[in-house]
């Protein structure tokens, strides 16, 4: 007998890198790049596409970031989960993928291909006032936590996701994420 043996992320990976600039447009900080977890809708999104039709599937719709849990400051930040199915914060503000940039990044040299590669490159500027918090759901303009949505069928899911540690993001400031997602 054969034991099948799931592994949500096993062959995929994402990272991350987060750039802060001030109202001069200035770096006030560069976290580098750090992992980010992919998660298993990721790979239910993929069997879809692959399978076709009745599955309906539409890629990234939009980068999502949210204020994940205010305790996360003291207690510390939670590592992100394959198993994550949307953000902590029920009320994230999305980017819509009208305002990401995609490309294929080049793995030998880095750079944005015109051809397909097996690395896809979001990149994503959260700019003065965006999001527009403090709102009735947010009492500061802290983002502690983003992923991609994209859809399945008809529902939005998570795709990668990462909680980080609190960005004190004033109205002035611009954040200027890149995402990688290798497969």
């Amino acid at each position: 007998m054969t034991t099948l043996d799931e592994r949500p992320a096993a062959g995929l990976y994402g990272k991350f890198r987060d750039v802060l600039r001030d109202r001069a447009g200035s770096i006030v900080w560069d976290r580098g790049w750090v992992r980010n977890a992919i998660v298993v809708d990721c790979r239910r999104l993929l069997a879809g596409f692959m399978r076709g039709a009745p599955t309906a599937t539409q890629g990234v719709l939009g980068l999502q970031v949210g204020a994940g849990a205010p305790s996360w400051d003291t207690a510390g930040t939670p590592a992100p989960t394959a198993n994550q199915v949307a953000l902590v914060d029920a009320q994230p503000f999305t980017l819509p993928r009208s305002q990401l940039q995609l490309d294929f990044i080049d793995p030998a040299t880095g750079a944005v291909s015109a051809q397909p590669t097996g690395t896809l490159q979001v990149k994503a500027v959260l700019g003065p006032g965006v999001p527009n918090w403090p709102d009735a759901n947010h009492p500061t303009s802290t983002l502690r936590e983003f992923g991609l949505a994209a859809q399945l069928n008809g529902a939005t899911v998570l795709i990668n996701y990462r909680t980080h540690p609190a960005i004190a993001k004033d109205p002035a400031s611009t954040l200027e994420r890149t995402v990688w997602l290798v497969f």
